[in-house]
């Protein structure tokens, strides 16, 4: 018996693994998330038996107990499961919960990686989460932890220089914006982009200060992923503006 992990990607069907694809040509039963893409369902056999069992924030189609019970209901059933998980499954997807329950069945795992939407929206929507001169290093956070609150972490990040990721976090966007407000960080870079790599791909960039009034005169909404930082607002740069602070980046570093 055996249970496949595959990471969908952060949206954009074109943008799973070869080796996801090879999986899925093969799958007797699929139990896909709502952020995998339905296309990707397209690579499977014509009798393969396909499950939703998405989860969003305020709307949960399947409990991850249900799950971890139907991959291992299935697996005894068909021999093989495929478990298809947007992004990478091991970041924020809890995948590692799903096959330490198949192992204590006796079922084993493979796990097929994914590109994670942690730096693959910020990148496709022109911002690079690392850029020499202005941000040497970045924090990915989840804005929904298991108590569904804020990760204690993200006010660590928001102490530091770097590049501050935050998954799932929308509906903590005015605990963020006060969180940096408290730090005097008012003036800090912040984008905002929903449904990233897809067509309907939606970004907002503004200062802490008013990125409230911005997300909502633009109806943002969830999936949606908030960028902070100095890169968060190079779409936006002039080129030489941009150069000016590459500069002031190697001064300080010498400086140092």
């Amino acid at each position: 018996m055996k249970v496949t992990l595959i990471g969908a990607g952060p949206g954009d069907p074109d943008l799973i693994t070869l080796k996801g694809i090879k999986a899925l040509q093969k799958a007797k039963v699929v139990l896909y998330d709502s952020l995998a893409h339905p296309d990707l369902l397209e690579y499977c056999p014509a009798d393969c038996i396909k499950i939703l069992v998405g989860k969003r924030f305020g709307k949960t189609s399947c409990g991850q107990d249900d799950i971890n019970n139907l991959i291992v209901d299935y697996a005894q059933q068909y021999g093989e499961v495929v478990r298809l998980k947007g992004g990478d499954s091991f970041i924020f997807g809890r995948g590692y919960e799903e096959i330490l329950f198949a192992a204590e069945y006796g079922i084993e795992s493979e796990v097929i990686p994914g590109i994670s939407s942690s730096y693959a929206v910020p990148a496709l929507a022109g911002i690079p989460l690392t850029s020499r001169g202005v941000s040497e290093s970045f924090w990915v956070i989840t804005g929904t932890t298991k108590a569904h609150e804020l990760s204690k972490d993200m006010y660590l990040a928001a102490q530091s220089t770097a590049t501050v990721v935050v998954l799932m976090g929308l509906h903590k966007l005015e605990e963020i914006v006060a969180m940096y407000t408290e730090l005097n960080k008012v003036d800090e870079s912040i984008s905002i982009i929903q449904n990233g790599t897809m067509a309907d791909q939606k970004l907002v960039t503004g200062k802490i200060s008013n990125i409230i009034p911005l997300a909502k005169l633009s109806e943002i909404a969830s999936p949606a992923i908030i960028v902070i930082g100095k890169v968060a607002a190079l779409p936006d740069l002039s080129y030489e503006h941009v150069r000016k602070m590459m500069e002031n980046g190697k001064a300080a570093n010498v400086a140092d």
